[in-house]
């Protein structure tokens, strides 16, 4: 048995185009960027930094800690209670424990409360924490 197609049907069979393999491409394309991309994480406000000639850039800080002029703690995007800082680092400790904590106080805060979150720090088992100065 033999079969016959006319002129229009052959050219619309051979006029079509498999897009699967080219979408399977994009994907994994997309798949590779999400993965290997770096996100840069903020504590979630803006400080005054006070200046240091010595100061170093850390490059695995992925705990950050703010405490503004007012002396509230920001993680995350996030006001924190001074209670619940340690609670939270456990928490971003156990995502990450190749992370490290950097502290961003502002100028005016007390050291009293950088002292509390460095404590709280150190009490939920990280012992890499820094202090974020603006370079001179």
């Amino acid at each position: 048995m033999r079969r016959s197609f006319s002129a229009s049907q052959q050219v619309e069979a051979e006029g079509e185009i498999d897009i699967t393999p080219m979408l399977d491409v994009v994907f994994i394309m997309l798949i590779f960027f999400i993965v290997t991309a770096s996100f840069v994480k903020e504590s979630g406000i803006e400080v005054n930094r006070p200046d240091a000639s010595t100061a170093q850039a850390k490059p695995r800080a992925n705990i950050l800690i703010a405490i503004n002029e007012n002396d509230e703690i920001w993680i995350n995007k996030r006001r924190v209670d001074e209670s619940q800082v340690r609670a939270n680092i456990e928490r971003l400790h156990a995502e990450n424990p190749q992370g490290t904590v950097v502290i961003q106080a502002d100028e005016e805060a007390k050291t009293r409360k950088l002292v509390a979150v460095m404590d709280a720090a150190r009490q939920a088992g990280v012992y890499d924490v820094s202090l974020a100065t603006e370079a001179m």
